[in-house]
């Protein structure tokens, strides 16, 4: 794990290094094996939390993206447009303040916030901290609004089922190939602020979904607007099919598995391989 960015210890699973297993290892003070532990510990507590998604019926979507790509606006409209349909809780993560989880607050959705000081991602501990202040009786839909970082939050498994990530047309097109470990873990990859591309002509939407393709990731891309409602059947009719399929996978006794990237992992300092067990 990075030690210049702060995501090595979050607010999760300080406690570990602190005064749990992980406070000494078999070479004493081995900054290799914490961060191993860190890693394997944050694994079995996304299991965990996938497990208690599961036996309350929930499917959980990680929306993830740059900062200011307009996650929160996607999810505000979303809410509006769901909001009768659906049963939707959020977590919200960022360093600092609760402003977006007053957002969601606002349309009458149940919003926890999680602050995560310096760490530029969520993991499984803070999740499921957060899934103490939650009740998850009737819900259908979790979102996790992770900090806003095109790399770490990639490399995590939170405990939940799908990948949304996000591109603002602001952005540039190219980002896909520039933050592979992100791209490669969407299993939905969303254009977001589409309304804007009259004024920005050098961003090439089919430029952007070659990208990903070149990242041999065949998820769907859509263009969307969280401010005209473009594209926006799209995405409900995509989240509407997966909360299907969560409810099948569970009838059959299957669950499903975040993406969760190798190579984002070993940016952390540690070969951390795992199977993509998506059915």
């Amino acid at each position: 794990m990075c030690d210049t960015c702060g995501c090595n210890i979050t607010p999760g699973n300080r406690h570990l290094v602190i005064s749990g297993k992980l406070s000494r290892t078999t070479e004493g003070k081995s900054a290799v094996n914490v961060l191993q532990g860190l890693l394997h510990e944050n694994d079995h507590q996304a299991a965990h939390n996938r497990a208690h998604f599961d036996s309350r019926g929930v499917l959980c979507l990680n929306l993830m993206s740059s900062p200011g790509a307009g996650k929160t606006a996607l999810l505000e409209a979303t809410i509006r447009a769901l909001g009768d349909e659906l049963r939707i809780a959020v977590i919200e993560g960022d360093l600092e303040t609760e402003n977006d989880a007053e957002r969601i607050r606002r349309h009458g959705v149940p919003a926890i916030q999680i602050t995560t000081g310096t760490a530029c991602h969520l993991d499984a501990h803070m999740v499921h901290d957060a899934l103490h202040q939650l009740d998850l009786s009737g819900i259908d839909l979790v979102f996790i609004e992770n900090v806003g970082n095109l790399v770490c939050p990639a490399s995590f498994d939170l405990g939940h089922h799908r990948n949304v990530t996000l591109l603002s047309v602001t952005e540039g097109d190219d980002k896909p190939a520039k933050y592979p470990v992100m791209f490669r873990a969407a299993d939905l990859m969303l254009l977001t602020k589409t309304d804007l591309l009259p004024v920005l002509d050098d961003f090439d939407c089919q430029a952007a979904e070659t990208a990903l393709r070149n990242l041999a990731n065949p998820a769907p891309v859509m263009g969307i607007s969280a401010k005209n409602g473009a594209g926006l059947d799209g995405w409900l009719q995509w989240l509407r099919d997966e909360v299907r399929a969560q409810r099948e996978r569970l009838e059959a006794g299957q669950s499903a598995r975040p993406a969760v990237q190798p190579d984002g992992a070993r940016l952390h300092g540690h070969e951390h391989h795992r199977h993509d067990e998506r059915p």
